[in-house]
């Protein structure tokens, strides 16, 4: 039995409380235990946020990159560019719901296997199962019920373990942690591309691989982490509709205006992302001019391309923020370069345009990815709700996802794809804009 099962849960709360006033003194101590993390544990936590990233990027990329919009080719009587947008939209709602909802309960959870355990492993449950049904129906509105179903699946993972690096990561080592969760995203979502391009032609079996890498994701990182500890000694409230309705109230804009320029500069940086990945498909086929099969040769090359520079940039990025001390710097740099990787397939419309997109612009995702997660965790207001916070902020992820396509699909129809690329490099450097007006984070 260990010695925390031995403290009464008045000693266990104490304990609590002073190991994370010990933590926002010393940058060094872990908010959990108020001690050094030893080498091994910090092992296991960068290893589970780095099989976390890649093992759901891969699932969720095979499908939403490549499978669904090919996917969309075989509804009859629908035009697909216009249904990406419109799935897109109300997934990115249910999104947005989601992870407001599951980073909120995580934080009322008081369960004996810890508060963001359980609902890593339900979400990896539903996340796995619907990504597979949503390749098993052409009727658009089932096809957009599960692919919803799938985003509250995703979420209820990402909101509570992202969390973990406000619970359970010193402030000092967060960058590097950050590192390790983006350049498992960052590496595993041109895999997942890859992977969806030699599923074209057996779409079934791909939508299932992706359901795999789905439920992998949670269940491996929560096998990989160190075991959280039992929730049952934290304080609850009466637990009434109005308590649970409160939970959800934001923090006030005139004591946490850091954290809302950080939401607003991830809301830029996605709408810019969004924008041209959603469509890269699109982009290769109808304004690039290749084939489908021309275009699936191209998708694979950029996903290449894509993986090793983002790798560089995530590796590299997480540790140098720690080791500088400094959050905002990299994240500019890394939005800057995503606008001028955006502008090389807008002034040179050929493949090697889109692959000097992906070069340029993978590379800026990948610095961008491996540092902001810890720029976010700097600028919560409440470190007793993490998870909610985590999840307003990450709604900003949400609102690019849901946005990015609508926006793209719009000036499309209107004006052409020679239009998308400038609208989309502004949002990139409007987000550095909020960045560089942040104040109490370096």
């Amino acid at each position: 039995m260990s010695d925390a099962a031995m403290l009464s849960k008045e000693e266990r709360l104490a304990a609590h409380n002073a190991a994370i006033e010990a933590a926002s003194k010393d940058p060094a101590l872990s908010p959990e235990t108020g001690r050094p993390v030893p080498k091994a544990r910090l092992t296991r936590f960068g290893a589970g946020f780095l099989a976390f990233g890649f093992l759901w990027a891969i699932g969720l990329q095979i499908v939403a990159s490549v499978l669904l919009p090919q996917h969309y080719k075989s509804i009859e009587g629908i035009d697909p560019e216009a249904l990406l947008g419109i799935v897109n939209a109300a997934t990115a709602v249910a999104s947005l719901v989601s992870n407001l909802m599951f980073g909120n309960f995580s934080d009322r959870s008081r369960s004996r296997f810890g508060r963001r355990t359980p609902w890593i492993v339900f979400g990896a449950v539903l996340g796995g199962v619907t990504l597979f049904l949503t390749g098993t129906t052409t009727n658009p509105v089932l096809l957009t019920f599960w692919y919803c179903l799938c985003m509250f699946g995703l979420n209820c993972m990402i909101a509570p373990c992202v969390a973990l690096l406000s619970d359970r990561i010193p402030s000092g080592i967060r960058g590097t942690m950050s590192a390790f969760y983006g350049a498992g995203t960052a590496v595993g979502s041109p895999i997942g591309v890859m992977f969806g391009a030699v599923f074209m032609s057996n779409m079934l079996a791909g939508f299932a691989v992706a359901g795999v890498f789905m439920f992998l994701g949670g269940v491996v990182a929560v096998l990989i982490f160190p075991r959280e500890e039992p929730a049952d000694y934290l304080p609850k409230d009466e637990g009434t509709v109005k308590d649970v309705l409160a939970s959800f109230i934001p923090p006030k804009f005139s004591t946490a205006h850091d954290f809302y320029k950080a939401f607003a500069g991830r809301v830029c940086m996605l709408l810019s992302y969004q924008m041209i990945t959603a469509y890269q498909l699109y982009i290769v086929q109808n304004y690039i001019g290749q084939s489908d099969e021309q275009s699936g040769v191209t998708i694979s090359v950029m996903s290449t391309i894509t993986m090793v520079v983002s790798l560089v940039g995530s590796v590299v990025a997480g540790p140098f923020s720690d080791l500088i001390g400094r959050r905002k710097a990299p994240v500019i740099v890394a939005s800057v370069c995503f606008a001028i990787g955006i502008a090389m397939p807008w002034v040179m419309p050929t493949t090697m345009g889109m692959y000097l997109y992906a070069a340029i612009a993978g590379l800026g995702y990948g610095v961008y990815t491996s540092v902001d997660q810890a720029l976010l965790v700097d600028v919560l207001p409440n470190k007793e709700e993490a998870g909610k916070d985590l999840g307003i902020l990450n709604l900003a992820t949400t609102l690019g996802q849901m946005l990015g396509p609508v926006i793209m699909s719009s000036v499309v129809l209107a004006l052409g794809y020679v239009f998308a690329f400038p609208i989309a490099i502004a949002f990139a450097l409007v987000g550095c804009v909020f960045i560089m007006l942040i104040k109490n984070v370096k």
